[in-house]
């Protein structure tokens, strides 16, 4: 089984938006939580389109700003952008890189801090 389906899968399973994005910044893919998060801002119609057009001139900036970092060096592969006060989460741009440690592109991802309530291992 080829192991790009694992981890499109795990991509897609994860519970928080994640918009992966190539060097050029263009979205190359939104797992289903940040494509139903994001659906007044076009959704799956953003695949294709510059990350740098859903956001203000700061952000987009800043945003540039990060990937010359990461090409700065190849331990250069996690940042953490903003905090989100009213939703309880934090945000982050990771690195992308080939096997050569090469830089191929990013992602940013959500991360919530409320406590989840389930009980463990609730199949209900």
């Amino acid at each position: 089984m080829e192991l790009n389906l694992f981890f499109k899968s795990i991509i897609d399973q994860d519970l928080c938006p994640i918009v992966v994005c190539d060097t050029k910044h263009t979205i190359i893919y939104m797992n289903p939580k940040a494509i139903s998060n994001y659906e007044k801002r076009g959704g799956v119609s953003l695949v294709g389109k510059s990350l740098l057009g859903c956001h203000n001139p700061n952000s987009a900036f800043k945003i540039s700003e990060v990937l010359h970092w990461f090409n700065d060096s190849k331990e250069n592969n996690i940042i953490h952008t903003f905090y989100d006060e009213k939703n309880n989460k934090d945000g982050y741009m990771v690195a992308l890189r080939d096997n050569d440690g090469k830089l191929i592109g990013y992602y940013e991802k959500h991360e919530y801090r409320n406590k989840d309530n389930q009980p463990f291992y609730s199949f209900g």
